[in-house]
């Protein structure tokens, strides 16, 4: 009981359940969460390692890159946390913003061929500019 408790506990937290949805989709590392999420590297960081911890994440090294997404045959707790999870935000209007962060990251990484914070975070408020416009 104890471990259901606390794997409560850490989905209970917002940015750490909008990290998880969007590895269930890509891997990602640590720099496209940050620009997609808008968070700092050590929030990123730290939650990823919470949720590497409570068995919800595998990693990939890819020279000085780190790559996490959501591991395959998670124990039954964890993959029914999952589906509930994502019938739940189904709809949920920050995960879509969320998805659509993805898809320009993934896009200017595409166009760039790099992984660069700055330039990704001027690309996306530029798309965003448009966007209202």
């Amino acid at each position: 009981m104890r471990e259901l408790c606390d794997t409560f506990k850490l989905t209970s937290d917002s940015s750490r359940v909008r990290i998880l949805m969007l590895l269930s989709r890509k891997e990602l590392c640590v720099c496209q969460l940050m620009g997609v999420l808008g968070m700092a590297q050590p929030l990123v960081s730290r939650n990823l390692s919470l949720l590497y911890k409570a068995g919800f994440l595998k990693d990939r090294k890819d020279g000085k890159m780190v790559f996490y997404r959501l591991k395959r045959g998670l124990p039954k707790p964890l993959s029914c946390l999952m589906m509930v999870l994502r019938t739940c935000l189904k709809e949920n209007e920050t995960l879509k913003k969320d998805l659509k962060s993805l898809s320009d990251c993934t896009e200017f990484q595409k166009k760039t061929g790099r992984c660069d914070m700055k330039s990704l975070m001027q690309y996306m408020k530029k798309n965003l500019k448009a966007a209202n416009r």
